[in-house]
């Protein structure tokens, strides 16, 4: 072995053996019979590089991915990437733009060579980052979105739903983004609070012969420009302040048309003026309102976000004949809406009808894409019935056929399709799935999967041929994504290995997209193939800086995992984002983590050379159940322990808990213990006792590369490999090789004696640790009144024992000394005579002051965490910390009420 680590020139090595063996084939002929054990990758974008919860969705995806091969069931995690329709088109307009082009310059079909052009550059940068992470993926089987195969899936899709009825086209408001120019998803809006103004504006109540009573209603509005557009001012039905002016008419100002005053519950008396101006063509809730009430939808803002008044006939309708009125109105047409918020109010201020302006914060819809504020636009779009669609998923959830890990998540599943609206599915992009339809002159649609089926269908409806005109729109990204778990088996061809792997047996994902792709996935899924796509979702958490802040680039906190990877390699972030990976707890990653688990790799590579150098290889035949030396029965049971606390916490997709089982065996029981304690033997005088040592420290240390392989798949497969040259050949690469079977090899017996020795060694470290002993000086050490077993084991284990916990002597005893410090040790009492040692006085009197200090910091953070202002403006990383704070002091005055005690 080589005397340093160097994760670097490993990492490369590995993944060419690795793909030279197609390790990482779904379908090994040798495993035609195994269950078989699928996942989808989470299809990153074409345009992303890896972040960092890439690095935590895929290191957890490939620990139960190398985990079942282990188990040696024929496992298929497949790859792929989105085509991530506004994503990608915006990254391409912005090249274009530096170039002084528009894509509508280019038009349609050269823009989008451009884009594919970019696509075969770049588009591959995320895949090679993923395989640097070690992601064991079948990378012979990746998919794109936009494959020939997934486009003709879409496809079929759209064409079954329009059938069935569940997709339809429909004018409604849409969130717009006058930036991007297309509709997008609510689940794309971003609410952003903004400090903005509340405006007061009267508007003049009317006789029913339209004159005017010289009595005002006044509203309150944070969008004047959209004023123009109002067809009514609502109230609510029980404010006795506005009872007897429902079913009046005010003349809106500016325009002059007349409109009603509605009773509706959606008018808050407690809110601004208790009135509200509607205008149903720009506002979701206004619509609804419109709805019940029969109001007229007007435009008067236009796909860019600016006054428009073509179109709208009855505009002016009852504007008195004032060609200066009308040249002022007809003047905010064209103008940005900006500009017009403010032409409005100071056309309002002019007339004396602004009552009131006063600062207001609100929260304003942005687009999380293009930054956008985005507008209620109404507009022809094509929706899918949601509704009928999630009621299926609601069942497969309830009934327990889909289990979300951890459970709690499945409430905002729930919460979500109990509740869910039309899914408006069209974008005005050209980068996408075109949707399917073909209109004729006269607005017939004919909705087929190719234009040969739609000119055959018109054909057959009209009874002539006809031009046809394909729709300009495509289709939402998260449509394709929604069909991915079998679309990429192979649908809607009924392939071998859609048979095979579908359903897969479990999604990893954030609970960000909860939404937009788990609950889609799952309608699909239930819709075309009627069985659920996964049995278990597992949700995994945030990853947050080391203070527990949100990761972004505006607070300049965003830890690279590529970064990580060329400082510490990948083995260290893979292990330090499972070791931190519990259930519903967000990680707070630390450079100093990954250093600290970079150590661990180090610690075992150490370990694997010390093994070398003192002549440890595999034994042809050596069988550790019958080991005859106490240590080495030990060290065995101890790896069975381990082999099944692992792979039952993986099981259960207890990450943490599955790496802390494998940290603990690794690092304290093989490296800090059992090395120790085989040293007299491994390098005592040869014999049989030194052969078995030698046998099982090896046959241990394949065990461990096996254990850690789900998390360090780098090191431990050059490990394997090494070791491998010292005994009989490997038949296969680690990553093929079988998960440890040690069934039966756990051994009370041994566990009790060496566990006992451990256990000494450490309760006495401890106690010398909290009474601040000297680290020079040596203790003696009396067991109280212990049995003849005691003794034995320390006849056996005394030496090794007093070197180890630094003590002058051990002896026996009925009684305790006095001025003893005592602990127990699996039932036997061990004192530690103190006298002449410390000061028990002044070591008493520290022990109160440190407490008290402790306990001071503890009520004031307790009272900082019981503050309700302060939980309301502290940023959520500063609450975070202080909690975090709260817990180490507790923590430490535990500790120093246990060394108390032990003082008397």
């Amino acid at each position: 072995m080589e005397k340093t680590f160097d994760p670097a020139a490993i990492e490369s090595r590995m993944r060419e053996l690795w793909e030279a063996t197609g390790a990482f084939r779904a379908g090994r002929p040798e495993r035609a019979g195994a269950e078989p054990f699928s996942i989808v990758i989470p299809p990153p974008n074409v345009t992303g590089s890896l972040h960092m919860g890439h690095a935590l969705n895929n290191t957890l995806q490939d620990i139960l991915a190398r985990y079942q091969r282990m188990r040696g069931r024929d496992v298929l995690w497949q790859p792929g990437t989105d085509h991530a329709g506004i994503a990608t088109q915006m990254v391409v307009e912005r090249k274009l733009m530096e170039r002084q082009q528009h894509r509508r310059e280019l038009g349609r079909e050269k823009f989008l060579e451009e884009v594919w052009a970019w696509k075969a550059e770049s588009g591959g940068v995320i895949v090679e980052q993923l395989k640097r992470l070690g992601a064991s993926c079948d990378w012979s089987r990746e998919r794109f979105t936009l494959d020939e195969g997934l486009s003709r899936a879409v496809a079929k899709v759209f064409v079954q739903l329009h059938r069935d009825g569940l997709i339809y086209k429909d004018k409604r408001l849409v969130n717009w983004d006058p930036k991007l120019l297309t509709a997008i998803s609510d689940l794309e809006v971003q609410q952003i609070e903004v400090k903005g103004h509340l405006w007061h504006f009267r508007y003049p109540i009317v006789y029913q012969d339209g004159q005017p009573t010289g009595d005002y209603i006044t509203v309150a509005t944070t969008r004047p420009e959209t004023m123009l557009g109002d067809t009514a001012v609502a109230v609510h039905p029980e404010d006795e302040r506005y009872q007897k002016l429902v079913g009046r008419n005010v003349r809106l100002p500016l325009v002059g048309r007349l409109i009603p005053i509605v009773a509706d519950e959606y008018s808050d008396p407690e809110k601004g003026t208790g009135a509200v101006k509607i205008t149903p063509a720009h506002d979701f809730n206004d619509f609804e309102v419109g709805r019940r009430h029969g109001l007229k939808l007007i435009n008067v803002l236009d796909a860019e976000g600016c006054v428009t008044l073509e179109g709208n006939h009855d505009f002016f309708e009852h504007v008195a004949p004032s060609p200066e009125l009308d040249m002022t109105v007809a003047a905010l047409h064209g103008l940005d809406r900006n500009a017009a918020r403010a032409r409005v109010v100071a056309m309002m201020e002019e007339r004396e009808l602004l009552a009131e302006v006063s600062e207001h914060k609100h929260m304003v819809p942005h687009g999380d894409r293009s930054g956008a504020v985005l507008e209620p636009r109404l507009t022809d779009q094509w929706y899918v019935d949601a509704k009928t669609l999630a009621q299926p998923a609601l069942a497969a959830v309830r009934e327990g056929r889909t289990h979300f890990v951890p459970k709690n998540w499945e409430k905002t599943y729930f919460d979500w399709l109990e509740n869910i609206q039309p899914w408006c599915v069209s974008r005005q992009l050209w980068w996408g799935h075109r949707i399917p339809a073909w209109y004729d002159a006269d607005g017939n649609v004919f909705v087929e999967e190719s234009e040969e089926e739609a000119l055959a269908a018109a054909r057959a409806r009209l009874g002539r041929d006809v031009a046809l005109t394909r729709d300009e729109d495509v289709l939402d990204t998260w449509f394709s994504s929604a069909l991915w778990p079998f679309s990429t088996l192979g649908w809607p061809d009924e392939t071998k290995e859609l048979e095979r792997f579908y359903p897969t047996n479990v999604l990893v994902t954030g609970f960000d997209i909860i939404f937009f792709w788990v609950a889609r996935m799952m309608m699909m899924g239930l819709y075309f193939k009627k069985e659920v796509p996964f049995h278990d979702v597992y949700i995994h958490a945030l990853v947050r800086d080391e203070k527990g802040a949100k990761m972004s680039k505006s607070k300049g906190n965003v830890i690279d995992p590529l970064h990580l990877i060329n400082d510490y390699g990948a083995d260290a972030l893979r292990f330090t984002l499972a070791a931190m990976a519990a259930q519903g707890r967000d990680i707070k990653l630390a450079t100093q983590r990954v250093e600290g688990y970079r150590n661990f790799a180090t610690k075992l590579w150490n370990a694997s050379r010390f093994a070398e150098i003192n002549g440890c290889a595999r034994v042809p035949g050596y069988d550790p159940a019958r080991n005859e030396i106490t240590l080495n029965r030990w060290i065995v049971s101890e790896a069975a322990r381990a082999a099944e606390e692992i792979g039952a916490a993986i099981e259960a997709y207890r990450f943490n808990d599955a790496a802390g089982a494998a940290y603990r065996f690794v690092w304290n029981v093989f490296c800090d213990w059992y090395l120790e304690l085989a040293k007299p033997l491994l390098q005592g005088e040869d014999g049989a006792a030194k052969d078995e040592t030698r046998a099982a420290a090896a046959f241990t240390l394949d065990q461990i590369y096996a254990l850690l392989h789900p998390f360090m798949p780098f090191l431990t497969e050059e490990l394997w490999g090494v070791k491998g040259l010292e005994g009989p050949p490997r038949e296969t690469p680690l990553a093929l090789a079988p998960w440890p079977a040690l069934t039966g090899l756990r051994d009370a017996a041994a566990e009790a004696e060496i566990g006992w020795v451990v256990d000494l060694v450490s309760e006495v470290r401890s106690v010398r640790s909290e009474l601040n002993l000297a680290a020079g000086a040596e203790a003696p050490l009396v067991l109280v009144a212990a049995g003849a077993e005691v003794e034995a084991r320390i006849s056996v284990w005394g030496d090794t024992a007093r070197k180890l916990a630094r003590l002058s002597s051990i002896g026996f005893s009925d009684t305790a000394p006095k001025s003893s410090a005592q602990l127990l040790v699996r039932g036997v009492l061990a004192a530690i005579p103190l006298e002449g040692m410390i000061d028990f006085a002044a070591e008493k009197i520290r022990l109160v002051k440190e407490t008290a200090k402790l306990e001071g910091d503890v009520k004031k953070i307790e009272a900082k965490l019981a503050n309700a202002d302060f939980l309301a403006r502290a940023p959520e990383e500063v609450i975070e910390e202080n909690r975090d704070r709260l817990d180490d002091l507790r923590a430490r005055i535990e500790k120093l009420a246990a060394a108390a005690k032990r003082l008397g």
